[in-house]
């Protein structure tokens, strides 16, 4: 048998010896319990917590501050913010998961300051408060006189069984990207805290919505002027293509490069791969590319994806047929991303290099919806009309 972790006599410890002993050890490493947070006084105040992924929290906030009767505020764990994206209200992981007397202070100030609370992907805006339970804290908060809505992300609501049903190449078909059977009982229990609650629902990618149809969409937001260049595309003999494996299992890029580098040893592309670059290089490297390579195993776009329109590029991606109606129908836009699977690709890649008069339009169509779509104006709208003045 073997002998117990550092970990697991930690979780054995009774909460009332723990709480106080990982208070003390964040004070120690210079953690401070934070002050309540404090909205501009404007008739709607809203909260976005508590998961900030991409930073898309405080990009929603923004835009929804664009309205004058709404002041917005987000909040992350910053245990679960290694990049640093910005944060209007930061909170030490330790504090959220161990500090009571946070907890309290901000239910309190949930109640007293703010109208709404958008609570991201299923998480627990008030740490280990109900036990942890985010059912029971939006409940809570709810019971302060606070609307509640749901923002669901990603792996948090997507249904493994029901991807790997429709997609031959979904991640689900076995356990190298995540442990699927456990990850399918993490989402059928946020399904049913959702269900339970019966508030409004948003998702921020489109192919969300086969998990939850009723949700409204909540597009993701950059910033369309730091991504915008000028350099040509689709002007090379020899068409530049880059692909970011920021997560090779998902984008699918094991199964892709050899296509690729089949066709770059033949002289038909030049292709390179981008990694360990930081996020402030990354407009430029797109802007030297003519096709960006984005994902192939999801049926989704993304941030990433986002941000090669609007750089003018030409993207190509794996974005389900029932994804791209999706989008349609929310945004009245056709979604600008070549179409391609792993088995298509080389096919693909082919088409353009032989053709690139009609693609180079595909790709001078992508700043143009990436602005009408993701440059936060489209999001404000919907949380306005579906949630904040609904």
């Amino acid at each position: 048998m073997s002998r117990p972790t550092t970990l697991d006599l930690w979780r054995r410890l009774p909460s009332w010896i723990r709480d106080p002993l990982a208070v003390a050890i964040a004070r120690l490493r210079g953690e401070r319990v934070p002050l309540p947070p404090e909205p501009d006084d404007r008739p709607v105040r809203l909260m976005i917590a508590p998961a900030n992924y991409a930073g898309q929290g405080y990009r929603w906030a923004r835009a929804v501050e664009q309205n004058p009767r709404v002041s917005a505020m987000n909040m992350v764990y910053d245990s679960i913010n290694p990049f640093g994206y910005p944060v209007d209200y930061p909170v030490p992981g330790r504090i959220a998961g161990h500090s009571r007397t946070w907890q309290r202070a901000q239910l309190r100030a949930l109640g007293e300051r703010f109208t709404h609370m958008l609570i991201e992907a299923e998480m627990q805006p008030l740490g280990s408060l109900l036990g942890g339970d985010v059912l029971e804290q939006a409940r809570a908060i709810q019971a302060l006189g606070v609307r509640v809505a749901m923002l669901c992300h990603g792996s948090d609501i997507r249904l493994p069984s029901r991807h790997a049903a429709a997609d031959p190449w979904s991640p689900f078909h076995n356990d190298e990207w995540v442990p699927v059977e456990r990850l399918e009982q993490v989402v059928l229990g946020n399904l049913a805290v959702l269900e339970a609650l019966d508030v409004p629902v948003f998702v921020s990618t489109p192919g969300l919505m086969l998990d939850v149809p009723d949700a409204h969409l909540l597009p993701v937001v950059i910033d369309v002027e730091t991504w915008q260049r000028d350099e040509p595309v689709l002007e090379r003999a020899r068409p530049r293509v880059v692909h970011v494996p920021s997560n090779p299992l998902v984008k699918g890029t094991a199964e892709i490069t050899p296509v690729l580098q089949e066709l770059h040893d033949a002289g038909v592309i030049e292709y390179a791969t981008i990694s360990g670059v930081e996020h402030a290089r990354m407009p430029e490297l797109f802007g030297a590319a003519d096709i960006v390579l984005d994902q192939f195993r999801l049926g989704d776009y993304g941030v990433a994806a986002c941000e090669a329109m609007a750089a003018g590029r030409l993207v190509v991606s794996h974005v389900s047929d029932r994804t791209r109606a999706d989008v349609e129908a929310e945004t009245g836009q056709v979604l600008p991303i070549v179409e391609a699977g792993i088995a298509s690709l080389r096919e693909v890649l082919l088409e353009i290099v032989a053709d690139p008069d009609r693609f180079r339009a595909i790709a001078r169509s992508g700043p143009a919806f990436v602005r009408e779509v993701h440059d936060g104006r489209m999001s404000r709208r919907v949380l306005e009309e579906r949630f904040l003045f609904a």
